[in-house]
């Protein structure tokens, strides 16, 4: 037998996101709206002016939805702002995925926008990016099957009305898209629970002697990386299950400029904070040295470097920019300055006291010191660093 499961059925407690349309005044306040209610309008104009096939309850076609991740210009002149910045193709392959049995999972390395762009697809396809399991070491089966609502459990015993469906149990009685970030953090015996989801589009529930089965629309996003600390390998089982798509580093500075930017300016409207453009050379700057730190060579490959056991990554670039804004804007002249970064890099690269310590000085004493236009950098970093 199989059993249907409607919205209504999960209790508001256990509904953890609420739609900017219902949360009145409070929704237009959220410090990060999803992606379907921070780029509604472009979202619409996609929907409006989209005449290609649709896969069954899918809001655009994937034409459709890899330009709003990619961007371009619609017919009437409505600019779609890109969400990713990397090579077409992935994303295609990552979209056509979505459109067949398979599931996706979105791997690499940390900072590579994985999770963005899972939100952003699960916005595109489905309309709704909220269906989702965060992985944990501590994450239970119950978040990627089903709960029970203990009230009910105990008055009436099992039934549907004592079911607290999973995030994933909810895509697929609706032929939604469902996401679990971090899925190699997850127990390797939670993370099985995917494989007959994933293989037979079947949820038992063996306590009913019932199932959910997925309707057609139902699919899944997962991400992981398996480079970092604390990290469960998948089995070959699960693994089979997914078409895997890797994500890349930024290919160039450049590519790499333009993320930071066009990300820091996002968040930085979002808090009234100095535009981008004004700080556009530091974050240059902070590019240069992740990147170099990261690769272990200088830009011109002249000098070798050890690099410090910190990722370094796009997103902690954005995050040093980010906070380096807020230091200009309340402590400063609202430009972005050497000053207001030095910090922030200084707790991305020292991570390790004793190792990275080492590598961030002889990385300014032999790198930053002797570089030209970089006077005011070596001394904004040497004064955070004693």
């Amino acid at each position: 037998m199989s059993v249907s499961v409607e919205p209504t059925s999960v209790a508001p407690s256990q509904n953890h996101s609420v739609p900017a349309n219902a949360a009145g005044a409070e929704g237009a306040e959220a410090l990060r709206p999803h992606a379907e209610d921070a780029f509604a309008a472009e979202l619409a104009a996609l929907a409006a002016q989209d005449d290609r096939p649709r896969p069954v309850r899918w809001k655009l076609s994937p034409w459709a939805v890899a330009t709003y991740l990619l961007g371009g210009t619609l017919p009437d002149g409505t600019v779609i702002t890109p969400k990713y910045v990397g090579p077409r193709r992935i994303v295609e392959v990552a979209v056509t995925t979505l459109v067949t049995d398979r599931a996706l999972l979105l791997l690499g390395v940390p900072g590579t926008a994985k999770t963005w762009v899972s939100e952003h697809l699960a916005a595109a396809v489905s309309g709704d990016s909220t269906l989702l399991v965060q992985g944990t070491a501590g994450t239970p089966e119950e978040a990627i099957r089903y709960g029970w609502n203990y009230a009910q459990l105990l008055a009436h015993g099992p039934s549907r009305d004592a079911i607290v469906p999973s995030p994933v149990m909810r895509a697929m009685a609706q032929g939604m898209t469902a996401r679990v970030e971090e899925l190699t953090r997850i127990p390797a015996d939670v993370q099985d629970t995917l494989i007959t989801i994933l293989s037979e589009k079947t949820l038992p529930i063996p306590e009913l002697g019932e199932e959910v089965q997925a309707v057609r629309g139902f699919n899944l996003i997962a991400t992981a990386n398996d480079r970092d600390r604390g990290v469960n390998d998948l089995s070959s089982a699960l693994r089979r299950r997914f078409n895997t798509v890797v994500l890349p580093l930024p290919e160039t500075p450049e590519a790499e400029v333009d993320i930071v930017s066009r990300r820091v300016d996002q968040i930085g409207r979002s808090l009234d904070l100095p535009a981008v453009p004004d700080g556009i050379d530091e974050i240059r700057r902070v590019v240069t040295v992740f990147r170099e730190l990261r690769d272990g060579v200088t830009t011109d490959g002249r000098t070798k470097l050890k690099s410090p056991s910190g990722t370094l990554s796009t997103a902690e670039a954005i995050s040093v920019v980010t906070g380096g804004l807020a230091l200009a804007a309340h402590f400063g002249d609202g430009v972005l300055r050497a000053g207001d970064v030095a910090a922030g890099i200084l707790g991305a690269v020292v991570r390790d006291p004793a190792a990275d310590r080492v590598i961030w000085r002889e990385y300014l004493e032999t790198v930053v010191r002797e570089r030209d236009g970089w006077k005011d950098f070596y001394r904004a970093c040497r004064e955070v660093s004693a």
